[in-house]
């Protein structure tokens, strides 16, 4: 199966019926934006509002929730939009298409994950989404031209080479660290309560009975033994065993008395929240860094992905400053603007200087025509 089928399977019905459901009543429809031609309409935006909200888990209690839940979330689907509409038509520029097997092999899929035996099942299922086999198709189809158009005009010239690979990891130390542990050995024993809270005699004989305890280790009873027997921690069964800890877990205080102390060395008896303590250092590892060869295979995907967001970025940024984009209405301008805005600068380009982010007049051949709102 392909690398965009597999991604499409988890839930895909779900996902083309909101992508692709069509009121039953033929309406006039409404264009905000036209993008080198192509439109998006009323329809579109609302269905997409609906399922950002619904994905996001907001449930608006009123209007005014509702009012600004739509416009949290319009500026960012509406640059969606523009960009899948540039993708999708970069990958018909380019030839690519669905074909009838790769259609047929997803379309299997889809029936098998959805235990969707027969055709008749199938296409119940589809109609019960609100969509027919060709809304199937032209939303796989969709989804494979801008996988493709990815793939080979983002990531194929994605590379890395070993000087970025030591720079990234000298400067990311803390992600190929692996914290130090202590393994320690308790004896717990715990002050009795009542409704009055803690009885003073209660307390007394509970830090005596630690206090014991610990002498009889030093007197070289072996500590699991003397756990096994004293302690009221459910770590007795195990000799008072408890990790190993990861040292930046531990409460400053608690690691502070294991700093002070040496591999097989025995705490004084403390006092904590469930009663009195004693503590055995059974083992200490310090932290550990990855070498650079060691961190190869982590280096080079966490650059990979930094490096692929970069140019993607740059090559949407290309075709939005090539593109006749057209806008219909001011709000939905205005909310694109805000989501351009919000853009934290493009990575440089190793190639040349990065396209500007805001479209431009068109530079591929078609009449130049400056991006405004029209009538």
């Amino acid at each position: 199966m392909s690398q965009y089928a597999r991604r499409l399977l988890p839930g895909i019905l779900v996902v083309v019926a909101l992508c692709t459901a069509r009121p039953s009543a033929e309406i006039i429809e409404q264009i905000l934006v036209k993008v080198n031609g192509e439109i998006l309409t009323k329809t579109d935006l609302e269905q997409r509002q609906v399922q950002a909200i619904r994905a996001k888990g907001i449930q608006p209690a009123d209007d005014a929730a509702m009012k600004k839940a739509i416009e949290d979330v319009t500026p960012e689907i509406i640059a969606n939009a523009i960009d899948e509409m540039l993708l999708t038509q970069q990958g018909k520029e380019l030839g690519y298409k669905l074909s009838d097997e790769e259609f047929d092999r997803v379309v299997g899929n889809i029936r098998k994950e959805n235990k969707l035996d027969t055709d008749e099942a199938f296409l119940a299922a589809l109609k019960q989404e609100g969509m027919t086999l060709s809304d199937l198709r032209k939303s796989l189809e969709k989804q494979m031209l801008m996988s493709r158009v990815t793939q080979n005009q983002v990531m194929s010239k994605v590379g890395i080479t070993e000087e970025e690979a030591r720079k990234y990891h000298a400067s990311h130390l803390k992600d190929f660290t692996t914290p130090g542990t202590v393994t320690i050995r308790e004896i717990l024993v715990r002050v009795a309560t009542d409704s009055k809270g803690v009885n003073v005699g209660a307390d007394e004989d509970a830090k005596a009975k630690a206090e014991a305890a610990r002498k009889r280790v030093l007197a070289g009873e072996a500590f699991e033994q003397v756990a096994a027997e004293v302690s009221s921690s459910a770590s007795r069964a195990n000799g008072g065993l408890v990790g190993p800890l990861n040292i930046n877990e531990l409460t400053p205080g608690f690691k502070q008395m294991l700093d002070g102390m040496k591999v097989g060395d025995v705490s004084e008896v403390i006092r904590g929240q469930g009663g009195y303590q004693v503590v055995k250092l059974d083992n200490r590892t310090d932290d550990k860094v990855m070498t650079a060869e060691e961190a190869r295979d982590k280096i080079a995907d966490a650059l990979y992905e930094e490096k692929r967001v970069g140019e993607l970025k740059r090559y949407l940024a290309k075709l939005r400053a090539q593109a006749i984009i057209e806008w219909k209405n001011d709000e939905i301008r205005k909310a694109w603007e805000t989501r351009m805005a919000a853009e934290p600068p493009l990575p440089p380009d190793p190639a040349g200087p990065p396209p500007s982010a805001t479209p431009e007049p068109a530079k591929t051949g078609k009449p130049a025509k400056p991006v405004k709102p029209t009538d």
